[in-house]
């Protein structure tokens, strides 16, 4: 019996065993000019077999680079693209790095704190002002939104300067007479049940309904 545990590795399966065995084939061609050919015409039954590539926009190279990802690099043909490094496609892409650096304040968020360099960098005091007006602003819609309350001014004020290590800051009072930290996004109230509430003015007439003979 002849059990596909038994037989050769598929390496790449959406393709099939047949065409795995017809690249054997080819490779055993003596004949390179032959070999070429029928790389050529293998390409095309490739295309046929997968045909949702095509929706994909794949490339008549990715084809020929599978061919010779199949053949494990041994065949030996003239293709119309360079052939792809062997170690370039086996090689384990390096672990991402995770970020080590901890939240101060969770409640607002990572971008917070870069939105805070950020403003560190900027060198014209109005550019300055407003930055931390926006920060404010985002700082004081992310807490209600986590906490489902309001939080004061100067507590925001306070966080930020804690955050940027005292390089940014404005005047409390100018804050709380202007609204400056006024949220950026406002809880959008739902719609009553009902509509308006009104009640539906009945058809009827009298209350009486007409009977039709």
């Amino acid at each position: 019996m002849d059990y596909n545990t038994s037989r050769e590795h598929l390496i790449l399966r959406e393709y099939g065993r047949n065409v795995q065995n017809i690249i054997n084939f080819i490779n055993s061609e003596t004949d390179k000019e032959k070999r070429s050919k029928l790389a050529e015409s293998l390409v095309q039954l490739m295309k046929q077999i997968t045909p949702h590539r095509k929706e994909q926009m794949e490339t008549d190279q990715k084809y020929w680079d599978d061919m010779h990802i199949i053949s494990d690099f041994s065949l030996d043909v003239d293709s119309p693209f360079e052939i792809p490094d062997k170690e370039l496609i086996n090689r384990r892409p390096d672990p991402l790095p995770y970020m080590s650096n901890r939240l101060r304040y969770r409640h607002y968020g990572r971008n917070i704190e870069l939105l805070i360099l950020e403003a560190i960098k900027k060198e014209d005091p109005q550019e300055r002002e407003n930055a931390v007006i926006y920060i404010g602003k985002l700082m004081k819609s992310f807490y209600s939104t986590w906490n489902n309350e309001m939080i004061d001014d100067a507590i925001i004020l306070k966080d930020i300067k804690s955050i940027s290590g005292g390089e940014l800051d404005i005047d409390l009072d100018k804050v709380k007479e202007e609204n400056l930290f006024e949220k950026l996004y406002k809880n959008k109230k739902k719609p009553r049940p009902g509509g308006s509430g009104k009640p539906q003015k009945s058809g009827r007439k009298g209350g009486k309904r007409r009977r039709s003979y």
